[in-house]
């Protein structure tokens, strides 16, 4: 008989899982699929011998978590590390290129270089409060007043229509919106510039790394650890009723690492009608389709960097990407879509047999879309790697219908669990200085769907835990090092 019951097993709610054991609670987890790992899973989709990540594949916020850092991530599983943390390729053989080092980006920005300097340097500073900030305290006193001053103020500046002033060419502002576009949302927005200028600050601190073998390595060493600490796994198990989950298991406490939406479906019974209000008018966002390729040699970029970097942002310029995703936004499939292309191969070698790669991309399309975009997405990347359609030996493609029924929590193919607004990133499910807590006693939310949001960072499981841990079992959190 549990203590803790845990229902899903994506990085939120294996952080959880860990969490409640560390503190010497017996704690089932329970998840629906046939493996544990959620978002962060690694399997061979394409052809045997080519491993894809099926979903997150480069992880910024692995190192830079307070969970993970809690946790040791990078003493458990080799991260590699690029020098490159992100290209995007522009028209006549350009590209903007993010290295890691601050210095050598701002060399080779030319007239923005200063710009780029300006905007980066002071966040680099004081990157442990932006991330304590953004990670963990939005809706309580930040450690570091001034390090939200220096974030806020460039939120503002790259949120808002004056986002283009103080730039001299068209690289850094396109750089600046494919880092943004990964929020899936309206472009300017604040919650798209918050994002990206996390993520843009990220790429010089600790980097833009890619789990060697695969994200399912983060998966494992979480699963790992929660075994190890007396924790016990039930795959192939879909929770249907949290009541019913308590009855059955007798847990004091449930940690639910579930979409509202499936919340409301599960505990509709326990929760009072006000806060299933709040369930239900939960928005949910865009959907990506997705395709994995395994290819019979390198990507042919064009511009020089490009193929150095796990991660590059197709779209061309500022107005391009902007427009792109504002026609996502109003239901449409762009003409032109914005590209999230992940080639790991490039860094880890164990991806694909000797000389060939995996190539994994993804564009936003509306809610539940049934299209495929294998081709539009093939197009993207030839137009700045002409052969690149040659090398393909197989492809496997993901409608955003697709991905919702991979993942509940894709409601519709939407990979951030919530639309990424300013409202819904301070209400997420609700406006509260504890929204993991629920009304109903034991009972807890612990996902992407809560602060704060999307990203593979545990931080939505780990707090939802330390919530339970202190009004349902009246403990501190526990040690997460590798030596407790």
């Amino acid at each position: 008989m549990p203590d803790v019951a845990v229902v899903g097993s994506g990085p939120n709610g294996l952080a959880a899982a860990v969490t409640m054991a560390r503190a010497g609670l017996s704690v089932q987890l329970f998840e629906a699929a046939g493996t544990v790992g959620g978002g962060i899973r690694t399997a061979e989709l394409t052809l045997p011998g080519y491993r894809h990540d099926v979903c997150a594949a480069v992880h910024p916020m692995a190192l830079a978590s307070p969970f993970f850092q809690a946790f040791e991530l990078g003493r458990r599983i080799e991260l590699l590390v690029p020098d490159v943390s992100y290209a995007h390729p522009l028209d006549g053989g350009r590209a903007g290129i993010a290295h890691r080092s601050l210095d050598r980006t701002v060399a080779g920005l030319g007239p923005d270089g200063p710009a780029w300097r300006r905007l980066m340097e002071p966040l680099l500073r004081r990157l442990d409060g932006i991330v304590d900030f953004t990670q963990d305290k939005l809706l309580r006193l930040p450690a570091d007043p001034l390090a939200v001053a220096a974030f806020g103020l460039r939120v503002l500046a790259q949120g808002t229509p004056g986002w283009n002033v103080g730039f001299k060419s068209d690289v850094v502002p396109a750089m600046l919106t494919g880092v943004g576009a990964h929020a899936i949302g309206r472009l300017p927005s604040l919650a798209t510039s918050g994002a990206g200028l996390l993520l843009g600050v990220l790429a010089h601190a600790g980097g833009w790394p890619v789990p060697a073998g695969g994200s399912q390595a983060i998966a494992d060493s979480l699963a790992d650890d929660l075994v190890a600490h007396g924790g016990e796994i039930t795959v192939s198990h879909k929770v249907r009723s949290i009541a019913e989950l308590k009855a059955a298991t007798g847990a004091r406490a449930v940690i639910a690492d579930v979409t509202p939406r499936a919340l409301a479906a599960m505990a509709g019974d326990i929760l009072p009608p006000r806060y299933m209000r709040s369930l239900e008018s939960f928005r949910y966002g865009p959907g990506v389709f997705k395709v994995d390729f395994a290819l019979s040699g390198p990507v042919p970029w064009i511009a020089p960097g490009v193929g150095r970097a796990p991660t590059v942002h197709l779209g061309g310029s500022r107005a391009a990407i902007a427009f792109a995703e504002s026609e996502v936004l109003a239901g449409r499939h762009p003409e032109n879509p914005y590209v999230l292309a992940v080639q790991p191969s490039v860094l880890d070698g164990s991806r694909a047999p000797a000389g060939h790669h995996t190539f994994w991309a993804y564009t936003h399309v509306p809610a539940g879309s049934t299209r495929d975009c294998t081709e539009q997405i093939i197009a993207a990347v030839e137009r700045h790697a002409p052969g690149f359609r040659d090398l393909i030996l197989a492809s496997r493609g993901q409608t955003a219908r697709d991905m919702g029924e991979y993942n509940a929590n894709y409601i519709g193919g939407d990979i951030s669990s919530g639309a990424v607004t300013l409202g819904q990133l301070l209400k997420r499910p609700v406006v509260s200085a504890d929204p993991w807590r629920t009304p109903a006693a034991g009972l807890y939310l612990g996902s992407a769907s809560t602060p704060p949001g999307p990203a593979v960072h545990g931080m939505g499981g780990w707090l939802a835990a330390r919530s339970a841990l202190k009004h349902s079992f009246g403990l501190p959190a526990p040690d997460l090092g590798m030596g407790a």
